[in-house]
């Protein structure tokens, strides 16, 4: 079932759960998300960087859509941190159901005015918009950007920007950065600056770089508004060490090469939708 991402989060926002954002540039991968999500009735969200999107091309999220549209469960294509107006158009052209745009790096105004005109162009073809208020810290082997210096998350800024600028989804800066955390470094999320803001914002708040982050902190997010939580680096690592493990051992047919693979990143993607909260409420999307 495809879903804008407004739909998908104004339900788990009622029921206080979160939805996976698991980034995806293969088939391999949404097959993965997709097919785990059916296990455990989850909805899902397929998330693409413009960077993956030049390398997999438009056509692919001719392929996503089909599979969303067939898929038991809710599914939404959103574009990962659109950086300006070409992107997000490139996006909406081919068929994505919700588009971040991230003009973080902007001054508040600049960051304000840019999301205006994007929240105006998506929510007349019924898009859903998701935007960034601070800024998120990257580790090594990043792909989704991110900067040397984490911004925190203005409260007060938040609840202005939200009622300003109209998005559906705002992803806030309290302590994650993008990528794999090295080792002895953990993350510590502002869980009290989560709070500020939940007291001001009401729509459903993003959880940037959500690999490596404590359980128990991200659970708690959730239970202050956190209704996305963005994975990539944690699912990919399982994928691709399992996938040299298979090349190493020669052992296999060339079509079944990613089949181990695959297990291991759905192991990851399944442990998460665990702890999101969201394994069976693909059902509080059923009519009646």
């Amino acid at each position: 079932m495809l879903y804008t991402m407004k739909d998908v989060l104004t339900v788990a926002n009622q029921h206080k759960f979160g939805v996976g954002a698991f980034n995806i540039a293969s088939a391999e991968f949404a097959r993965a998300v997709i097919e785990t999500a059916e296990e455990h009735a989850s909805p899902v969200i397929l998330e693409i960087h413009p960077d993956e999107m030049r390398f997999t091309g438009a056509d692919f999220i001719v392929y996503l859509r089909t599979l969303a549209i067939n898929a038991s469960v809710p599914v939404v294509i959103h574009l990962d941190h659109g950086r300006n107006l070409r992107e997000v158009m490139q996006a909406i052209y081919a068929g994505f159901t919700s588009v971040m745009i991230d003009a973080s790096c902007e001054d508040f105004d600049g960051n304000i005015r840019v999301t205006q005109k994007i929240v105006e162009i998506a929510h007349a073809l019924n898009i859903s918009v998701e935007a960034e208020l601070g800024t998120i810290g990257a580790m090594n082997g990043s792909a989704e950007g991110g900067t040397a210096e984490i911004l925190f998350t203005d409260p007060r800024q938040a609840q202005i920007f939200a009622e300003r600028t109209g998005v559906d989804t705002l992803a806030v800066a309290i302590g994650t950065s993008h990528g794999l955390y090295p080792k002895g470094k953990q993350p510590k999320l502002d869980i009290e600056r989560l709070q500020q803001i939940r007291q001001l914002v009401s729509i459903p708040l993003v959880l940037h770089g959500g690999s490596g982050n404590k359980d128990s902190e991200v659970a708690e997010a959730i239970r202050y508004g956190v209704g996305k939580i963005n994975i990539s680096s944690e699912m990919k690592k399982a994928f691709f060490v399992s996938l040299e493990q298979e090349l190493k051992s020669g052992d296999h047919e060339p079509n079944a090469l990613y089949i181990k693979p695959m297990q291991a990143a759905a192991r990851v993607i399944a442990n998460k939708m665990a702890l999101f909260g969201s394994v069976d409420k693909s059902r509080l999307y059923l009519p009646g």
